[in-house]
């Protein structure tokens, strides 16, 4: 089909047409990372612990050999991590930055992975809320940031919080906690040397890029600790009951986090990030009492939920918050007093959902046993029991 110029000449009618560019919502983004993040946790837990493949460093070190060859593809192949273009790595900056910055990841990873041999996801969630508190205190030390009073006093409500819900933890473990310590303090300590030592070069790398540089230090590492701690107890029978298969979907989905990270950078606020986390986490905690029957006492709720006010609080300012509290109302108000079509399909979407949820929740706590032990009880749990936790 054609249609007619300026000049009288014909021009196809493609030409004229206005190109349609697709372009995936910002919501989808968010989805995206959230669920790729939480999969990512509990597929790590569920290696580890449940199928068996007790070797977290091992694990760690396949994720980032698998990460090393794919970042490599995906340079030759693609354009995602062009931007490393930007960045002139010169010997003396690899070895003063990169190396460091590689080994303190490294170490991150293996504390995080080796924690599911002894804590619940659930547990290990809420010891993550004191994450901020750890950045805080490096920030200090390394006079990236003025100490001030009022963020001492915030971060001091967060580990008034996470406390409460290591007192409430049923099968605590003095070692996987002093992991999960360790872990956060390395990851703290990596995102300040991050702060000082490469955007101080103006060298800001989106995660991909990241993983490109440091995932072949860090498998290095990984595989040298392995060396002595792991590989010689190291059992194939292991690897073959979890299936080879599962390891490299593991690894595959590890990785896709990161490209979902890459996508999700720039396309929101650091308020939506915030409070996405913070919704991120409930979920994750929630899955873990469904999947494996962890049980939560109302004093580790408690603690929970005063962990992340104050992680919300410290994250977001009281002026936000209390922007976010009006827009919030005022978005109330119209979503219930509109009575226009798109508003009203909406509402009654919503107050569907909510509605079928929340039938869903009625019914299984008065007609299942287990909702019967979850209202008895002081502490509330999932589906068989107390079965199916990690060594303790």
């Amino acid at each position: 089909m054609t249609v007619s110029n300026s000049n009288g000449g014909l021009l196809p009618m493609m030409e004229v047409l206005p190109s349609v560019k697709f372009q995936i919502p910002v919501w989808a983004h968010i989805i995206n990372w959230m669920f790729f993040s939480n999969v990512t946790i509990i597929f790590n837990k569920w290696l580890i612990d449940t199928a068996g493949f007790k070797y977290p460093i091992l694990l760690t070190c396949w994720h980032l050999i698998y990460a090393t060859i794919a970042t490599q593809i995906l340079a030759r192949t693609t354009t995602l991590l062009d931007s490393r273009r930007n960045f002139p790595i010169s010997g003396r900056l690899y070895l003063r930055t990169i190396l460091p910055i590689g080994l303190l990841y490294s170490g991150s990873l293996i504390c995080s992975n080796v924690v599911y041999l002894y804590l619940s996801v659930s547990f290990i969630q809420m010891l993550k809320a004191a994450s901020p508190v750890a950045v805080l205190f490096a920030s200090w030390s390394w006079g990236v940031a003025e100490p001030n009073l009022s963020k001492f006093v915030n971060v001091l409500v967060i580990v008034f919080g996470v406390a409460v819900s290591s007192f409430g933890e049923i099968q605590f473990s003095w070692v996987g906690f002093f992991f999960q310590i360790g872990g956060t303090c390395f990851e703290a300590v990596r995102v300040v040397m991050i702060q000082v030592m490469l955007s101080g070069e103006g060298l800001n790398m989106d995660p991909l890029v990241s993983l490109y540089y440091y995932a072949p230090v860090c498998a290095v590492m990984n595989f040298l600790i392995a060396l002595v701690s792991e590989i010689p107890k190291f059992q194939w029978e292991h690897a073959v009951h979890a299936g080879f298969g599962m390891l490299f979907l593991n690894a595959s989905i590890a990785f896709i986090l990161n490209v979902a990270s890459v996508f999700l950078i720039g396309k929101t606020s650091g308020l939506v990030m915030t409070l996405t986390g913070i919704f991120k986490s409930i979920l994750l905690v929630v899955a873990s009492v469904l999947i494996w029957s962890t049980q939560i006492t109302f004093l580790q709720t408690v603690g929970y939920t005063i962990a992340l006010a104050g992680l919300t609080y410290y994250s977001l300012g009281y002026d936000q918050l209390v922007s976010l509290g009006t827009a919030t109302l005022a978005w109330t108000s119209e979503f219930f007093a509109a009575n226009g079509g798109a508003m009203r399909s909406k509402r009654l979407i919503v107050v569907g959902i909510s509605s079928f949820v929340a039938v869903i929740v009625v019914l299984e706590l008065t007609m299942s046993e287990r909702g019967r032990r979850m209202l008895a009880g002081p502490s509330w749990h999932g589906r068989h029991g107390h079965g199916g936790q990690g060594s303790q």
